[in-house]
């Protein structure tokens, strides 16, 4: 569901500029619906795209700063259905936009004179539902990337339809151990394949060597970070304010939120904590060479269970000091390189402990673990995974 130009960083688009390296890669985008145009009618998303969405015109581009094999397809407005119970309206209407997509990828194929490809959905189980008979794929891939029960927006249908997705498949790729064995028990193709980090983009932030973010200027003390969505489902709000309560320190809280939790237990008014905003990727390692330890506060829940952060692997790489809590099985395979926690004084304590024990020679094994999960290296295992599957070495 994530977008070429989105607002922070997504790990589709970083593994889909990967593949771009060595294979033409045709990312269509997450359609805009008829709400979406009229509600955002003057953003700049909406503005670059109207030709594409309102004509089916100038629906491809090759975005500056992608690889040149990288290709954007713009589908036209579809209707939003969301709101709909399941049954036969839903199903209607829900066929009448897989048309407009489908338009979009008949004509992308035509136009690039694509003869063979792999379709890969990642994470966008409410589109493609079922194909036409002219759309054959030598193979479908599903992924997952979180459990879509624990969201708010995608849960009333997402569910079923992952579902009807995985079981579809071919092959279904699962970014964590836990989205594995759920998914292994409705399709026994599905593999774990973990997000990764852009190493190289972190490699910058392992010394001070470019300006300070603005929100740091004239901060003193430690400065703790946590970059991601600040999102009320996953973080631990009491937690961050325990943290805080520290007034030694400066708490960065880098990214979107989508609650009012913060100002439920008070982070909102202390002195110490810096609230920046969503930033884009390229922005973001200026906030963690200035930062001294680096943050996963998750809550232990159904929805973090699930999850493979890809911050971890981003933190590495800049060398910086992880403190996080024990929220699912893949967070275990970093002990040896990140403070994994089980209570709120625990991690408080890993705080400290992180600080006084940070060393040349620590900084230089979380990079070495970093660049075991680059994407790049993601890359060669899902080239690996298609061979094994499709016994395939062409």
């Amino acid at each position: 569901m994530s977008r070429w130009d989105g607002q922070y960083s997504s790990a589709i688009i970083s593994l889909a500029k990967e593949l771009a390296l060595t294979h033409r890669v045709f990312y269509i985008d997450h359609p805009f619906t008829r709400k979406d145009y009229y509600t955002k009618k003057t953003s700049k998303e909406i503005q670059t795209r109207k030709e594409a969405l309102l004509q089916g015109k100038d629906i491809f581009r090759n975005p500056k700063g992608f690889p040149k094999n990288f290709t954007a397809v713009t589908p036209k407005l579809v209707l939003p259905v969301n709101f709909l119970p399941a049954g036969m309206l839903y199903d209607f209407f829900s066929t009448w936009n897989d048309k407009i997509v489908f338009d979009a990828i008949r004509k992308t194929i035509q136009e690039f004179s694509i003869k063979r490809f792999i379709f890969l959905n990642s994470f966008d189980p409410f589109y493609l539902r079922s194909f036409p008979a002219d759309f054959k794929p030598e193979l479908f891939i599903y992924q997952t990337r979180d459990d879509i029960s624990q969201a708010r927006h995608s849960a009333k249908h997402g569910v079923y339809l992952e579902n009807e997705q995985v079981k579809k498949a071919k092959l279904v790729l699962a970014t964590s151990k836990e989205l594995t064995k759920l998914k292994y028990a409705l399709n026994p193709n599905t593999y774990h394949l973990p997000n990764a980090a852009d190493v190289e983009l972190f490699t910058v932030a392992r010394g001070k060597n470019m300006p300070v973010p603005p929100e740091l200027k004239n901060k003193k003390g430690k400065v703790i970070l946590y970059m991601g969505n600040i999102g009320w489902a996953r973080v631990d709000f009491p937690l961050l304010k325990k943290i805080a309560d520290n007034p030694e320190c400066t708490l960065l809280l880098v990214g979107p939120t989508d609650s009012d939790e913060q100002v439920k237990v008070g982070l909102d008014k202390m002195q110490n904590v810096i609230f920046t905003g969503a930033k884009k990727i390229s922005e973001l390692p200026a906030y963690v060479a200035y930062s001294d330890c680096t943050l996963i506060p998750f809550q232990c829940n159904t929805l973090t269970k699930s999850i493979y952060p890809l911050k971890i692997n981003e933190y590495l790489a800049a060398g910086k000091p992880v403190v996080t809590t024990n929220f699912s099985d893949d967070i275990q395979d970093f002990k040896e390189v990140a403070y994994v926690t089980n209570t709120h004084e625990q991690f408080l304590e890993m705080i400290e402990k992180s600080l006084l024990e940070d060393s040349p020679e620590k900084q230089k094994l979380r990079i070495k673990v970093a660049e075991q999960n680059s994407w790049t290296a993601r890359v060669e295992t899902f080239w690996q995974l298609i061979e094994k599957h499709s016994g395939s070495q062409k």
